[in-house]
């Protein structure tokens, strides 16, 4: 309860950040392509650039994260493997070492 008490108080402040934010800045941005050009809000560029900083770092760490499963299945396989050994290791009948 206290944790989605504190997620909605966090949402709550950055939408007051983020409407201070534009209210602020009201100026313009152009943006020149060269073939395209077009006048943008600041407010709407900064946060256009943010989303689109945030997906680039997604996906940079897709291969990470493939990496980091692919591991973890194979360290599955192997502890599967190594608990039947030592299973099979003791259901062996024990042998007198006289």
């Amino acid at each position: 309860m206290l944790k989605r008490a504190g997620l909605i108080i966090l949402i709550v402040v950055l939408f007051a950040l983020m409407f201070t934010f534009t209210a602020l800045n009201t100026g313009e941005i152009e943006l020149d392509l060269g073939f395209f050009e077009r006048t943008y809000p600041i407010s709407m560029t900064l946060a256009t650039t943010f989303v689109l900083g945030m997906v680039f770092g997604m996906l940079c760490m897709t291969a990470f994260v493939f990496r980091l499963f692919n591991e973890r299945r194979t360290l599955r396989r192997s502890l599967r493997v190594s608990e039947s050994e030592v299973s099979s290791l003791r259901n062996l009948p024990l042998t007198d070492a006289d």
